[in-house]
This record gives structure tokens, sequence and C-alpha cells, in this order.
């Protein structure tokens, strides 16, 4: 096999893969696609280098920077700055797979796409179907999280919507549930949490439409979601000129924030630098670590780049860097304003700025907050129609997810699915209750894509205009893991002495459960070792693959069952229309 193709084709079977031929030979944008879906047209090619970094900063920037830093910065103190380092330098690896494969294969689908090239058509399915459940739930997140920002901007000058028109429904009930509990139970009303309170209030002062049924509904989410849907719907130019208003929006705000900052720094709240040593800092990485998701969203719109192959790992690589950059920063400037341990807060760029009088740099803030919101819902929303259209283009969803608006040049059936699978449940869903799904489904992707590498280019001879440096993994792998386990070993025995009484069931069935993750993790990583060695893998897209295992490892087994029995419906999906409308299928039974 030459050093630059892929693993060769295969038409018959679960695993069977795309030829790098049959993947560019997609209906191309910017040509009538007449003969294969009549009335349809192409996408436009309008996105630069510059407009696709401006998407990844547009993901990136996001509620990371005006939510999660606060938490991560109480938890590590301002040693949690180099996490941030940190957290980028792993999140490059991926970055640097998820780059060869734009290069290699520049078209829609994102790691869908990738994974149809090297791991086979069912694999391709199960990264396309979780990709769908990242992007979803995400922007679920995202719309529920805006409009709390929004509702409480219009609390600060004046508006007062009802509370039943802002909250989910959801939320509503069971907060109303718990507090009824407390009074049944005899308790004071003081035991019940703000939000508690909030909800049982919404539930209670609620219109009742039929029988106990209330109307609640999060309204603002839904408009939100509404609109971005129409803009992303409209065009790709439109929704680059827009996306790129609001990064340059989010930039200056970022840039006041830190010039402004800087005055207000005291050079003693840095000490100490890590007041919770190694497990504290440790402790925000996964909210840091997503903090960074999104960058892959900008590979799915491969065939709208005016140059895939060159700018979309420029884009990748440059919207990495200048977050990272802003994080650290941005880490610096608030726990140098405010001691570490008042910054578990939901708004930690507003309060700390209030906290020392200058308050109108705290509403700038906030008011920026919700243009921050509202770009990554656009990415999100940009990225998955074209997941949806590029599995139907290969046969594994109905023609009409693939059908192009002729004037718009856009997924114009899939938007609108979109747009509705985020827009409906965002009405009446709890934020808790979905937040961990797409830190699965990313961390999946994430996975598939470095593993992807390792199968089509493992030593690095591709001829791709990009490819993930080089670097003979072979005693480095078993080297970087015995030097990682002596740290967990020396730095956190509290908790290696917690994993081995679960184990043990000394905390009963439940606890063994809870490492089962973890285990897994050990297997694979024991399983990377030989391999590696005896492979003389890649070292960059190993790391890349035990980085995104181990996050996975930490997440909790309830969200793995969620996971799991989202998998089991795509798979029921798959098997009675994927598997036999697959155009590959018709390739096998033609022959």
């Amino acid at each position: 096999m030459p050093p630059s193709t892929l693993p060769p084709s295969r038409s018959a079977g679960l695993f069977r893969r795309k030829a790098l031929s049959d993947l560019l030979a997609n209906p191309p944008a910017d040509e009538d696609l007449h003969g294969s879906h009549p009335g349809e047209h192409g996408l436009a090619r309008h996105l630069t280098v510059r407009d696709l970094t401006a998407l990844g900063i547009a993901a990136v920037i996001g509620a990371g920077i005006f939510s999660t830093i606060g938490t991560a910065s109480h938890d590590g103190g301002p040693a949690v700055s180099l996490l941030f380092v940190f957290t980028a330098i792993a999140c490059a690896f991926s970055a640097l797979c998820y780059a060869q494969f734009a290069a290699t294969i520049p078209v829609s689908g994102s790691a869908y796409t990738y994974a149809y090239a090297s791991f086979g058509e069912l694999a391709a399915w199960i990264i396309g179907w979780a990709l769908i459940m990242e992007y979803a739930v995400g922007n679920i997140v995202v719309a529920i999280s805006w409009s709390s920002y929004f509702t409480g901007l219009l609390h600060g000058v004046g508006i007062h919507l009802p509370g039943w028109l802002t909250m989910g429904w959801q939320k509503a009930h069971s907060g109303y549930e718990a507090v009824l509990a407390l009074m049944q139970a005899g308790k004071p009303l003081a035991d019940a949490s703000p939000d508690q309170m909030k909800a049982y209030t919404t539930w209670a002062q609620a219109p009742t439409l039929f029988g106990d049924w209330k109307l609640v509904v999060d309204l603002p989410a839904f408009l939100i979601t509404a609109v971005i849907t129409s803009l992303v719907y409209i065009g790709i130019k439109e929704s680059k000129t827009a996306s790129n208003l609001l990064v340059l929006l989010k930039l200056l705000v970022v840039a006041v924030v830190i010039l402004v900052g800087a005055f207000y720094v005291q050079p003693a709240n840095w000490s100490p630098f890590a007041p919770n040593g190694l497990s504290g800092v440790l402790k925000g990485v996964s909210a840091v670590f997503f903090a960074y998701i999104g960058f892959d969203a900008i590979s799915t719109t491969a065939e709208e780049c005016k140059n895939p192959q060159r700018d979309l790992p420029r884009a990748m690589i440059y919207a990495l860097i200048i977050c990272t950059i802003l994080y650290v920063i941005i880490t610096l400037v608030l726990t140098g304003m405010v001691n570490y341990k008042e910054l578990a807060v939901g708004d930690p760029l507003a309060y700390v700025f209030n906290k020392v009088g200058v308050t109108w740099l705290g509403g700038i803030v906030a008011v920026s907050a919700v243009f921050a919101m509202a770009s990554v819902l656009l990415v999100f929303q940009l990225g998955q129609p074209r997941i949806w259209m590029t599995m139907s283009r290969d046969g594994l969803l109905p023609p009409v997810f693939a059908r192009i608006h002729p004037k718009f040049h856009t997924p114009s059936f899939s938007t609108i699915v979109t747009g509705l699978f985020v827009g409906v449940p965002a009405l009446f869903m709890n934020m808790d209750f979905v937040v961990d799904l797409t830190s699965i489904g990313t961390l999946f992707a994430f996975a598939l894509v470095c593993g992807g590498i390792l199968i089509i280019d493992p030593y690095g001879k591709s001829n791709a205009r990009f490819k993930v440096p080089y670097v003979n993994g072979r005693f480095l792998v078993p080297l970087i893991l015995v030097l990682g386990a002596v740290l967990v070993l020396t730095q956190a025995p509290e908790a290696v002495r917690e994993f081995g009484q679960n184990l043990a069931f000394a905390n009963g069935s439940e606890g063994f459960q809870s490492q089962i993750p973890m285990l897994v993790f050990l297997l694979a990583c024991v399983l990377l070792a030989v391999v590696s060695f005896t492979k003389r893998l890649s070292l960059l897209p190993v790391l890349g693959l035990l980085i995104n295992l181990y996050l996975m490892a930490q997440l909790h087994v309830t969200n793995w069952i969620w996971f799991t029995g989202w998998l089991i419906i795509g798979l029921a999906i798959y098997f009675n229309y994927g598997f036999k409308h697959s155009k590959l299928n018709k390739v096998a039974a033609a022959r």
C-alpha cells in the first residue's frame, strides 16, 4: 500500500470502508447535483482561514471563560493558569489528528467521515450518531445558559418576564417536588436552596393548562435557537459574517477585561500559587478541558472552505493557540484581583469587577456573555446539519437530509431538523440532566480521530499537505505511562487507596461499578504500551488517544449508561435502515 493512501476500501460487511477517491467524489461545492439529487445545488465556498479561525474561537470562548473558569480557579488557585497550558497541549494532540484528516479528506462530515475511511461503516455510524448527540445536547445546554444570562440582563434593566416563561418544565417540577418534600417532612424552608425556592415559586404561579399540567417553558432558550437556526439556514456567508462580528466583540471585551483588570491585580493573591496542591489543580481538569471543545466543529465546513486542505489545519491550530493565551491571562488576572477562594461563582468576570468597584465593566461583561453564548450556538448549529447531510449522502439516512437549498446553498431540511432537535428540548429540559452527555460524545469523537491516524498513517509517511509529526513511541509510550503511574502513586495516595477499596467491594457493588471505566482505561494503557513497543506507533496520536480515554474514565458510570442507551437507539436505526441503504452495500450487491 502506498504511504499516501488510506486503508484499502471494502464494500461488504459492517467494517466496509470508503476509498479516498469515493470520499472526494462526494457532490462538490458550487456545482449542481442534478442527476444524484434532482433540483438540488451544491454548497458555496466562502470561508477563508480567518473565518475558520473565528469559528474556532467562537466555539471555544464561550461558557468556559464566563463561568467554569471561576470554579476551576477556586479549586486549584492561580496554578490553574498552568493547567490551561497543559490541557491545551493535550487538546493539541487531538487537534493535530483532526488537522491531518482535514488535509487528507477535505469533505464535510468531520470525525464521521474520518472514521468511515479508517475504521469502517459501523464505527462511522456510531461516531456520527455520537456527534449528533454532542452537538444537539451541547446546544441545549448553551441555549438554556443563554436564557439565564438574558433574563438576568432584562431583570437588571427593569423588565421582568414571568418565571414560567423562563424556566424549563423539568427544572421547575423537580424544584417544586423537593420543596414540597421538605414541607411534608416538617423541615424549615431555609433548608431549600435558592434555586429550589425559585423553581417552587415558578411552578406554583404557572397557569394550569389541564388537570395538574402546568405551562412552564423556557421561551428565551427556544427563541434564540430559532433565530440562530434561521441565520444558519439563510447561508454560510451570512453565518460567517455574524460569527466574525460576535468574535470581534468577545475579543474586545476580553482585551478590556485584561487591560483594566491588570491595574487591580495584587501579586499577594498569587501566593500560595497552588494552595490545594496537585490534586486541587487536577480537580479542574474536566472543566478546563471542556472549555476547549468545539474546534472540531469547523471541520464540518470543509466543503464551504476556499482552500480546505491548507486552511482547516491552520485554523484549528491558530484557534487553539489564541484561546490558550487568553485563558491563561484571564486566569492570572482573576486570581490576582481577588482571592481564589471567592471565585466559585457562576459569573466570575463580572463578580471580580463588581468586587473592586468597577461596576460598569461588570455590566459590560454580563452583556458580552450573552453574545458569547450566541456565537457558540451558531457554530454548533452550523456543524450538526452537515453531519446529517454527509450521512445521508452515504445512504445511511434518508435522502431528504442531503437536500441543499437552491438559493441559500445550505442543507435546508437538516438545518430545520437541527433547530427542532435543540429548540424543543430546551423549552422543557433541565441543563444538569444533559450536560455530561456532551462531554462523553466529544471525547468519544476525539478518541476515534486519534485512533484513526494510527490506522491511516502510523509512521507519518503520508504526503498530505499537513500531517502529525512522527515521533517513535516504542520506548516513550511505556516510559510516559510508568512516570504517570509513579506520579499518581506518590501525589494522590488517597485516590489510589479508594480505588483499591472499590475493587475489593469494600464500598459495595456501586463502588466497584464506579471503577469499571477506569479499569477499561488501565487495560487500554497496557495494550497501547505493548502495541507501541512492537509496532513503533506515532507518539502524538497515542498520547491523544490515552488522554481522551482517561477523561472518559473520569465520567460517572451513569453517563456511560445514558450514552450506551443513545448508541442502542442509533444501532437500531442503522440495522433497520442504514445498513440496507448504504451506498457501499449497493455496490457490493451489484457485484
